[in-house]
C-alpha cells in the first residue's frame, strides 16, 4: 500500500475504509478522501470524524489526540511531529494489511482429496502405481505420487487446478477442474488401458489358444517398437532389450514364457505399442 494516503486509489482506499469498519465500526466515504486527503482543503473534518480518526489511531477521542501531542515545542518541531503522525498511520495500515494478507492465505489454503475410478466399472482404483504432475503458475509442473489407497491429496490456495495423471494400465489424461471450497472430495475417472491389461492378462494366465493370442499380439505391437525389461532392484544394473518377436514368444512360449510381468510405461503411434517398459514380479508364490 502507498504510504502517501494523498495518492492512494480505489482498492487502497477500500482496504482502509474496510479496516476502519472492523476496528471501530467508522465509515468514511471515497468522497470524503478526495475532499480531505486529496485536495488543497485546509478546513478540520467533523469532530465525529476527528473522534473516530483519533480512535484508529489509539487515542480516546480527537481532545485525547490534540492532549497527548501538543507539547510545546517550536514551529518546526510541531510539524515534523505532524509529519510523524501521518507517516505512522499509513505504515500502520501497511503493517495491518500485511497481517490481513497472510490470514487470508491462511484461512483460504485448504486440503483437497482426489480419488480415482475406473471409468468403465466404477471401482476405486487401488494399488496402482499413480503418477500426478500438478502445473503450477510461471513454474514448472509439481511432481506427486497417489498412495495404494487411490487417494491424492493435494493442500493449495488456488482457486483452480490443472493436473496430468499417469499409470500404467489407464490412458494419460489431463485433468482441469474449479476447485469447490465447501467439497474438498473429487472423483476422477480414468480410461483404461485396454492394451496393457490384456499384457498382464496374458502373462498371468496358463497359455491356451497360444496361436490366438500370438495374432492378438502382432497387431497391438508395432514392428520397430522398443521393448525393455526393467532388472530388479537386487539384480543390479542392466536392462534386457527385445524386438517384437523374442517378447511374443516369451510371453506366450511355456518354456520360455515371462510370467507375471508389471508393465511400467506404454506409449502408442497409429494405434500400436510402440515402446514397452516392464519388469518382473519376483514376489508371486
Amino acid at each position: 500500500m502507498n504510504p502517501e494516503i494523498s495518492d492512494w486509489k480505489g482498492q487502497e482506499i477500500t482496504d482502509f475504509q474496510e479496516d476502519l469498519l472492523i476496528k471501530v465500526n467508522g465509515r468514511l466515504s471515497e468522497k470524503w478522501f478526495y475532499t480531505h486527503m486529496k485536495s488543497s482543503n485546509t478546513t478540520l473534518p467533523r469532530i465525529d470524524v476527528l473522534n473516530m480518526l483519533s480512535k484508529y489511531a489509539g487515542y480516546s477521542n480527537w481532545d485525547d489526540f490534540r492532549f497527548k501531542n501538543s507539547v510545546q515545542v517550536p514551529l518546526a518541531e510541531k510539524v515534523k511531529m505532524a509529519n510523524n503522525v501521518f507517516i505512522k498511520i499509513p505504515l500502520l495500515l501497511l503493517l495491518i494489511m500485511v497481517i490481513l494478507v497472510v490470514l487470508y492465505n491462511l484461512i483460504n489454503t485448504q486440503t483437497y482429496s482426489f480419488s480415482f475410478i475406473d471409468a468403465d466399472t466404477g471401482e476405486p482404483i487401488v494399488n496402482c502405481h499413480i503418477k500426478i504432475d500438478v502445473f503450477q503458475k510461471d513454474e514448472s509442473p509439481v511432481n506427486f505420487e497417489c498412495g495404494k489407497n487411490g487417494i491424492f491429496e493435494l493442500k493449495t490456495d488456488e482457486s483452480r487446478i490443472k493436473m496430468i495423471v499417469r499409470s500404467p494400465y489407464y490412458q494419460v489424461d489431463t485433468i482441469d477442474r474449479i476447485l469447490k471450497k465447501f467439497n474438498h472430495n473429487e472423483q476422477i475417472r480414468l480410461q483404461a488401458d485396454a492394451y496393457a491389461l490384456m499384457l498382464r492378462y496374458f502373462s498371468t494366465t496358463d497359455v491356451k489358444a497360444w496361436q490366438k493370442r500370438r495374432e492378438q499380439l502382432d497387431k497391438m505391437i508395432s514392428e520397430e517398437a522398443i521393448i525393455s525389461q526393467v532388472p530388479d532392484k537386487k539384480e543390479g544394473d542392466g536392462m534386457e532389450l527385445y524386438d517384437k518377436w523374442e517378447f511374443i514368444d516369451k510371453l506366450t512360449m511355456p518354456a520360455t514364457s515371462l510370467r507375471q510381468i508389471e508393465i511400467l510405461d506404454t506409449r502408442y503411434e497409429n494405434g500400436r505399442i510402440a515402446l514397452l517398459r516392464f519388469k518382473v514380479k519376483k514376489d508371486i508364490k
